[in-house]
């Protein structure tokens, strides 16, 4: 609880509360298949910013000396208790904006098009999972780049690039389906077709690497 003080403040709760109302407010929709659509970019923005100084507010506030006197295990799964309490949040909020879009917007449902189209409750669980790599992933990016760097910053910037890059056309169409935002750029015409997989697991993927070198970064770069 004390930990959750420091890096889960009030100010950063109501932000993200803030961002996933207005955002649901804003962003029309027709349909609920659009849902996801609509979201998982902006979420992805939301996650690399959120977490961004998980580390970094050591360094910032002079802890980091304090730190250092305690074993290298205790320093990472501190952080990435951290990282798992911001991303369960997250994760939440999410959850929650896919409901406001509904009682904001009243999307039509069973639509773009499709003869056989899967359930509400089927569509919404597709979606739960593919955000919860996606905020996992750009969560664990930002937060390796601001350690590495020792800047949040620079690691919000990196990350902003690439995802400028990977959600855009020009993404869309030289990495197809292992683009890190398949699921955004999915057909929604074929509900049934899940070849956008690829691309989120190329995002456990490289989020396992980033996890497995967190430990070696905290400690060469302090």
């Amino acid at each position: 609880m004390q930990e959750m003080k420091i890096f889960l403040t009030f100010q950063k709760q109501a932000y993200a509360i803030f961002f996933a109302v207005i955002l649901s407010l804003v962003r029309g929709i027709t349909y609920s298949a659009e849902i996801g659509i609509a979201l998982e970019p902006p979420m992805a923005i939301l996650s690399l910013t959120f977490c961004a100084d998980t580390y970094t507010q050591e360094i910032v506030s002079r802890r980091s000396e304090v730190w250092r006197l305690r074993p290298m295990k205790k320093r990472t799964n501190s952080i990435y208790r951290r990282i798992v309490v911001q991303e369960i949040f997250l994760l939440a909020v999410a959850a929650a904006s896919y409901g406001l879009f509904f009682l904001f917007q009243n999307p039509k449902m069973n639509g773009m098009g499709q003869s056989d189209p899967e359930s509400e409750i089927c569509q919404f669980l597709v979606f739960f999972a593919a955000i919860a790599v996606t905020l996992g992933f750009w969560g664990l990016l930002s937060n390796l780049l601001s350690c590495l760097f020792r800047n949040m910053w620079i690691g919000i910037g990196i990350c902003l690039m690439l995802w400028m890059i990977t959600n855009s056309s020009i993404g869309d169409r030289c990495f197809g389906a292992w683009n890190l935002f398949s699921y955004t750029f999915r057909e929604l015409e074929n509900g049934g077709g899940f070849y956008w997989l690829r691309g989120k697991l190329l995002c456990i993927f490289i989020g396992f690497l980033t996890a497995a070198a967190l430990p070696e970064i905290i400690e060469k770069r302090g």
